[in-house]
């Protein structure tokens, strides 16, 4: 069966919803082998992917994946990159989500182990002692007490192993490295999202509002990062009230300082350990500072927390400046981890 799409593919023919649906019930269900796997994600690749295709994979994702029913009241989001940058930047939305969270909104982060980076967000939970095997009902209760929480993408998406080694075999990106950061196991409806190219930019609001999304804010830096960057402009699309607007966000116009890309890479796992604490601790350098409050602040925006990010940037700022970010993760990683593994990194 697959193999008819298959060929529709290479012949570069669109799918429909219900096309797609019923292929990814087949992948999703095992029923289909690797080499199979490969062709259609390379077909579908190299014919690219239309709104209406990426809807019926999105879709069937999250029917086969677990779920977390948040008790929390307020404003759920996520907020994650589709990765593939290339940037060896430091765990940027991961340190931007502990100064969101600490500054009063509510991130159900969701995320994996890095592709093709130096360190992913479970690699930065797991050095802390935290079970990224946490069941559902676990996680839902430790958002509730936190305003934070993480789901392991492998743990939550049981059903991707089914095309893991056609993915690693292809060895380059493909649709689900776009629908990895919307398949939230919370179904949270607010969301910042970091795209690989910025013809994803609307593409990806206009996908979620169709899943009934709220507030979604897609960003892509003149530099390449799939994040805000302070090196650069940044090209943002936001979906609020229904309604779809473009903007461009300097850094230096919202109060930043203007800094160099290599201010905030890293070469090394224990690099983005030591980043991520020195940001939440405030003694990290400048750049990483600002570039997680410059995220951190969209964040706020999309939780309802801040009006701009002019508002949003002085909250994620001062929530760092006054400890409060690194009170959060000293109590977080206090209950769900190994707090010794925190005091060794802030002791030095």
């Amino acid at each position: 069966m697959i193999s008819n799409f298959i060929l529709k593919l290479q012949q570069k023919t669109d799918l429909t919803y219900d096309e797609m649906n019923s292929i990814m019930t087949d992948v999703l269900s095992g029923k289909t082998d690797d080499v199979q796997n490969a062709d259609f994600l390379s077909s579908l690749a190299e014919k690219g992917e239309t709104d209406e295709e990426l809807l019926g994979m999105l879709d069937k994702m999250q029917e086969f994946a677990l779920k977390v029913e948040p008790r929390n009241q307020g404003t759920v989001i996520d907020m994650c990159g589709t990765g593939g940058d290339k940037l060896q930047t430091f765990n940027v939305s991961t340190t931007a989500s502990f100064v969101v969270a600490a500054a009063g909104g509510i991130v159900a982060k969701h995320g994996n182990r890095s592709s093709s980076g130096v360190s992913g967000s479970a690699d930065i939970f797991e050095y802390f002692g935290y079970d990224l095997n946490k069941e559902p009902a676990q996680i839902a209760d430790i958002l509730e007490k936190y305003n934070i929480c993480f789901m392991f993408a492998q743990k939550f998406h049981p059903a991707m192993k089914h095309v893991s080694t056609a993915r690693k075999q292809l060895g380059k990106r493909t649709a689900f490295n776009l629908l990895g950061p919307l398949s939230n196991p919370a179904r949270v409806k607010n969301q910042l999202v970091g795209v690989f190219s910025t013809e994803y930019l609307d593409r990806l609001p206009a996908i979620l509002k169709r899943k009934g999304a709220e507030n979604i804010m897609t960003v892509r830096s003149d530099d390449g990062m799939d994040e805000f960057s302070t090196s650069a402009t940044n090209r943002v699309c936001i979906l609020r009230n229904g309604k779809v607007l473009m903007n461009v966000i300097d850094p230096e116009i919202v109060g930043l300082h203007k800094s160099k890309l290599d201010d905030i890479q890293i070469k090394t796992k224990q690099d983005a350990i030591k980043s991520f604490v020195g940001v939440l601790n405030n003694t990290a350098n400048q750049a990483m500072i600002e570039t997680t409050a410059l995220n951190a602040a969209g964040g706020l925006i999309v939780a309802n927390v801040a009006n701009n990010f002019e508002e949003g940037v002085d909250l994620a700022l001062n929530t760092i400046k006054d400890g409060k970010a690194m009170s959060l993760l000293e109590k977080f990683v206090k209950d769900t981890g190994d707090i010794s593994k925190l005091k060794e990194i802030v002791d030095g």
